[in-house]
């Protein structure tokens, strides 16, 4: 009888310990994009507009993270986040996982991070209604400042990474070959932690 009681001690004390150790967050946050193309489109599918080289994009970026990891200074999550951002009519909605690794080597409350994610971009362009869906990665870099237990102040976070937007060539109304898309991203905002 002594020996259960002692054994689920054992397994609540391991599992309070497990649960304190790992953390979740939800974000929601301004997001602008600076997309731009090294060879301009000038066909009827052209995602920036025809002749045009780069294009400035906002919208919001909301997502959430679980950390399975914390040793320290260091945690290790996994992100997961969905951005919607419009520009010139067209839109841009990419949705992307990946790892997360936050160091916290100051004394006070501000925690960097960096992360590499996978996933996909969908794109539509600015004069109908086709769109395209395509394999997208970036990587990310920030920086939260924890305000209080469950709520952080993500002071900034920039992004790059690259996705084939539609174009001319995708749809196949075009004949010089379009190439990826590079994303420069800038956000903001706050993270609800629990």
């Amino acid at each position: 009888m002594k020996f259960r009681l002692l054994a689920a001690i054992a397994v609540f004390s391991s599992t309070a310990i497990a649960a304190h150790a790992q953390a979740a967050g939800v974000y929601i946050n301004p997001i602008a994009y600076r997309i731009s193309l090294s060879t301009p489109d000038t066909g009827s599918f052209a995602f920036l507009g025809s002749g045009k080289t780069s294009q400035m994009f906002y919208g919001v970026n909301f997502g959430g993270y679980y950390e399975f990891y914390h040793q320290g200074q260091l945690a290790v999550s996994a992100d997961m986040r969905d951005s919607i951002v419009h520009g010139n009519n067209a839109s841009l909605n990419n949705f992307l996982i990946g790892p997360r690794v936050t160091v916290s080597p100051f004394s006070f409350p501000l925690h960097p991070y960096a992360q590499i994610s996978v996933g996909v971009g969908t794109s539509r362009p600015p004069t109908n209604a086709l769109h395209t869906i395509k394999v997208e990665y970036g990587a990310f870099v920030g920086a939260d400042y924890t305000l209080n237990h469950h709520f952080d102040w993500r002071v900034i976070e920039v992004g790059y990474g690259s996705v084939q937007t539609i174009s001319s060539s995708v749809v196949g109304a075009g004949t010089n070959a379009i190439p990826s898309a590079n994303l420069l991203g800038f956000s903001t905002g706050f993270v609800f932690r629990f």
